[in-house]
């Protein structure tokens, strides 16, 4: 049913901030530490609590700016819309291109991580057949239509919070009873004399924030939402601090249980988490981790290349990219087939390219753009043209831009320069296509 004002319908106003914060959760996942935490522990030399908490702060001030510029265009939630309508249409496609760079990255590194899974359980079937297996069966799906109902995922979120909370139970019990840490081991976790190193740090913070990735996307359900202007608000701080605090625990335990002052093997690094569980509950806890993490990104990886394959699809419809290829869609199953088979075809050669640290750091440099471009937006509208009195409108966001810059610079070089070729490309179709003079593209809106 929806509501309608004059001739326009409108979404009903149906979710409270209940529902928000589920979906939040939902779309984060409570178990997003585990896939990173052995890159993670490897580039800061074990300060992975430490490198969670300090990105939840810069997610945090983001979060706030995401809700505060949700008041403001409750009817777009997107990053791309803030930009592009707030400070200017170019910026606003830089981020949108740099969101794409996102969601094509991301079956990639889900590719990479399952195929690693897969190997823990099938060690002698070689890593490329596995990876060939899970790009055709998210390509495979994705030519079927078949799409995740938000009943399946929270279904899933709710399995996978269980799972935490069984690997937490034979942590602590693996701690206490065999560990025994002395009262200067219960906090090296948070700091370690003998391997902090600044610069270290930071740069496992760079990939740490890939915990979060996703909270933006709450904003999506504005129209949809009693009282917006205060809900979304709140749903997406809460939302990153009850991530961020439940990723915390986790981590700390596992680093309890496997101190990190010996580097992971670059045989277990992209898998680390389901090692620490074999370590702390034999190999019952080691294959259902192992198996819960690889639903958990199969079921990422699907819907991470539909949501690409849709947005390459309305770049298309609105002259961004090629109509003629991006904006087709099969007349028999009604989805965008090139894109989906392009994507497919991405994320193949990019498993066998890219390491799981690249791609995430790779994806992370496209999220702190958008993540900037947000804070800067709020910052403008509420502390410029506003010209609001109140501190927090204006500070919140200017610290939120200044640590998500702190920490982008912080990626690593090879990232930082695929990102930087990767705006080329974007800019180059942006004036080849004529987009200089227009307002905001039609039909692209990255969510």
């Amino acid at each position: 049913m929806t509501e309608v004002t004059g001739t326009l319908p409108h979404l009903k106003r149906s979710l409270k901030l209940w529902h928000l914060l589920v979906y939040g959760i939902i779309i984060i996942q409570p178990t997003a530490p585990m896939s990173i935490f052995g890159v993670v522990s490897n580039e800061a030399r074990g300060h992975v609590v430490t490198a969670i908490l300090i990105s939840m702060v810069a997610m945090l001030f983001t979060a706030l700016s995401y809700g505060r510029m949700a008041r403001v265009y409750p009817s777009a939630g997107s990053a791309y819309t803030y930009v592009g309508k707030t400070l200017n249409p170019m910026l606003g496609y830089l981020v949108g291109w740099s969101m794409l760079m996102d969601y094509v990255l991301n079956p990639i590194i889900c590719a990479i991580w399952c195929s690693a899974a897969a190997q823990n359980i099938f060690p002698l079937v070689p890593y490329a057949v596995w990876v060939m297996l899970f790009v055709g069966v998210f390509t495979g799906l994705n030519l079927r239509g078949v799409n995740t109902s938000a009943k399946v995922n929270a279904w899933l979120a709710l399995g996978l919070s269980l799972v935490v909370l069984i690997f937490l139970f034979y942590a602590v019990r693996y701690v206490l009873h065999v560990v025994h840490p002395s009262p200067a081991e219960w906090l090296r976790p948070f700091y370690d004399r003998a391997t902090f190193a600044p610069s270290l740090l930071f740069r496992g913070t760079s990939i740490a924030v890939l915990t979060y990735i996703g909270f933006d996307g709450i904003s999506t359900l504005s129209e949809e939402v009693e009282n917006p202007r205060r809900n979304i608000l709140l749903a997406t701080v809460l939302t990153c601090l009850i991530i961020g605090l439940l990723s915390a625990v986790e981590v700390y335990a596992a680093q309890l249980a496997w101190p990190a002052r010996v580097a992971f093997p670059d045989s277990m690094v992209d898998t680390a988490f389901v090692h620490v569980a074999m370590r702390v509950g034999g190999r019952y806890l080691f294959h259902l981790l192992n198996l819960a993490l690889l639903i958990a990104n199969m079921g990422s990886g699907t819907a991470a290349q539909a949501g690409a394959a849709r947005l390459l699809y309305g770049m298309g419809r609105g002259n961004a990219l090629p109509p003629r290829f991006f904006a087709a869609v099969d007349p028999k199953t009604q989805i965008p087939r090139n894109n989906v088979l392009l994507l497919g075809a991405c994320t193949l050669a990019g498993a066998f390219v890219l390491s799981f640290a690249e791609g995430a750091e790779l994806l992370n440099f496209g999220a702190f753009i958008a993540f900037m471009g947000v804070n800067a937006a709020a910052f403008v509208h509420y502390k410029v043209r506003r010209q609001d009195k109140a501190v927090l409108p204006g500070a919140a966001p200017l610290l939120g831009f200044l640590v998500c810059g702190f920490i982008w610079l912080n990626l690593g070089h090879r990232a930082q320069l695929l990102g930087i070729l990767w705006l080329v490309v974007g800019l180059t179709l942006y004036w080849v296509r004529g987009r200089g003079q227009q307002t905001v593209t039609p039909g692209f809106d990255p969510g």
